[in-house]
């Protein structure tokens, strides 16, 4: 499904090996095209690392290779010092391939920087139609061929399990068998239909956190209500908004990460001689989990990822409406998970450059399928997928429309975990689904 590299590009450089606390790492950069249709035209770098336990004798070589696909868009690929949860059990069998999808990490970057070098907001815009699964999954098919030769496994976590189903459709010959959490994507239809499921799915984990915590729904609303008198900036000097202070509650997206969401809150006043004001610890955790300064690429395509033949138009933004419980301006504002506002645009200094770019986005119509439907009805690829009862990204119900549209794909179907299960317990929830496809590590 990819071309050749350019003539005269090295298309892989295997950089020094690394020893740390019982893993063995490797960083690898691959040339390939920024549009695969053109393989001869201009190309990009991607990099990845692989890792492999100290446990195996030499450097592994023998062990089959997993190809980990990370959650985003515009997440890189995880930076580990040593072999934990899922990582830890994949290891025993497997040399895994930690990916930096195209635009992230050490890969050719793509971001406020890097992007107004490519010219005016069309020109933009253009450049970042190639950074979707189909783009991701190309450059994978490329550096397997490259690095591997036969078929490896992948491990696509959320957006990286999206990404996995487009591999399915495009390339199935190039997988020995598939393992996604927390990311069986809606195979068709507008992206109204993935918020009108968040917005539902938040409220209701609103609701479970504030009767886990009743103290907090009160100071939520005060300190909402602090902000729209009080001039409270942000470490990098903007002001925090009603709308980007909601934008906490992507702590409730996690079994564990929902209690640190309380300590958050608790840390919220501090008394000073002019009245209580917003505490320097708590701007500056509010800014960590509400700035894409380092992964613009989220906000820009967020919405694109579920777009095929149609625009998103500002989808969450539109269904915003039918629940005004969500809006800044309501009496007690819910906090909202990882819907994208136009707004955002405006109110992130990281993200104000981009606009016009953005706005281009939300307007294509074009965009290409992601899926192919007849592919995966007659798929024969070993496949599981741990299908969370609760999340709050990605619907269950829609999860398990598609895991029925993939022929032979096991859905386990639990309320043990929200979308960061393999934060919380990776090693269970592998071993678990490598075990439904039959793996033991053997190709």
């Amino acid at each position: 499904m990819t071309g050749q590299p350019a003539p005269g590009v090295v298309p892989h450089r295997r950089g020094q090996t690394h020893l740390m606390h019982g893993a063995r790492t490797t960083g690898h950069h691959f040339t390939v095209p920024l549009n695969h249709a053109e393989p001869g035209g201009e190309t990009i770098t991607v990099f990845a690392r692989e890792y492999s336990s100290l446990d195996h004798d030499d450097d592994a070589a023998g062990l089959p290779w997993l190809l980990f696909l990370q959650g985003g868009p515009g997440g890189r690929g995880s930076r580990v010092t040593q072999l934990g949860g899922w990582m830890k059990a994949a290891a025993k069998h497997f040399r895994i391939l930690m990916l930096d999808q195209r635009g992230t990490g050490l890969s050719t970057p793509a971001d406020a920087v890097t992007l107004p070098l490519r010219g005016d907001a069309t020109a933009q815009a253009d450049y970042l139609t190639h950074f979707r699964a189909d783009s991701i999954v190309a450059d994978a098919e490329l550096i397997r061929r490259q690095l591997v030769g036969g078929p490896w496994t992948v491990f696509g976590q959320s957006f990286g399990g999206f990404c996995a189903l487009t591999y399915l459709s495009l390339a199935p010959e190039g997988m020995a068998r598939v393992l996604i959490t927390g990311g069986l994507a809606p195979l068709g239809g507008s992206p109204d239909q993935v918020y009108t499921a968040t917005y539902r799915l938040v409220e209701a984990r609103n609701r479970e956190y504030f009767g886990r915590y009743p103290g907090d729904r009160a100071l939520l609303t005060r300190i909402a209500r602090h902000v729209e008198t009080v001039d409270e900036r942000l470490p990098t000097g903007e002001r925090l908004t009603v709308g980007r202070l909601q934008m906490i509650g992507s702590f409730l997206g996690g079994n564990t990460r929902v209690d640190a969401l309380h300590y958050l809150l608790e840390d919220a006043f501090v008394s000073t001689v002019d009245g209580p004001r917003l505490s320097p610890v708590f701007l500056d955790a509010v800014w960590a989990q509400v700035s894409r300064s380092s992964n613009p690429l989220y906000a820009l395509l967020h919405e694109s990822i579920y777009c095929q033949g149609a625009a998103s138009a500002w989808s969450a933004d539109r269904v915003l409406a039918d629940y005004p419980q969500f809006l800044p301006s309501a009496e007690e504002p819910l906090l909202t998970g990882e819907m994208v506002y136009p707004w955002y645009f405006d109110q992130d200094p990281a993200l104000v450059p981009l606009r016009d770019v953005a706005g281009i986005l939300a307007e294509k119509a074009d965009w290409a399928s992601l899926y192919d439907t007849a592919q995966l009805a007659r798929n024969t690829v070993p496949a599981a997928a741990a299908v969370y009862r609760d999340d709050i990204y990605v619907d269950h119900d829609l999860s398990m429309e598609t895991a029925r549209a993939v022929k032979g794909l096991q859905a386990w179907e639990t309320a043990d975990f929200h979308h960061d299960g393999i934060s919380d317990d990776g090693e269970a929830i592998f071993n678990r689904l490598l075990g439904m496809t039959g793996g033991s590590g053997q190709g």
